[in-house]
């Protein structure tokens, strides 16, 4: 079975969005303080999860894409904080 691991840094976290071949979203969403500990977790996480809730137990080829989302935060003269991307 192909998944593909979407890794997301956001507000200084690591999220895990994991995906089948077909698009299909397996349920594993994930998260770490770091990317590298991330991986990890979802290396072990992701076999147990589709052999628990599909019965799946052959070999998982895991594609990992990493995206990060960055915010400019600032405070506008007048005391409101807004963010950009």
């Amino acid at each position: 079975m192909v998944c593909r691991a979407k890794l997301i840094w956001d507000d200084g976290i690591w999220y895990s969005k994991v995906h089948t071949e077909a698009g299909d979203n397996v349920g594993l969403t994930l998260e770490s303080g770091s990317f590298d500990a991330l991986v990890e977790r979802v290396k072990v996480a992701l076999p147990e999860m589709l052999e628990l809730n599909f019965g799946y137990s052959g070999v998982i080829h895991l594609s990992i894409e990493a995206e990060r989302n960055d915010y400019l935060r600032a405070v506008t003269p007048d005391g409101r904080l807004y963010a950009t991307s």
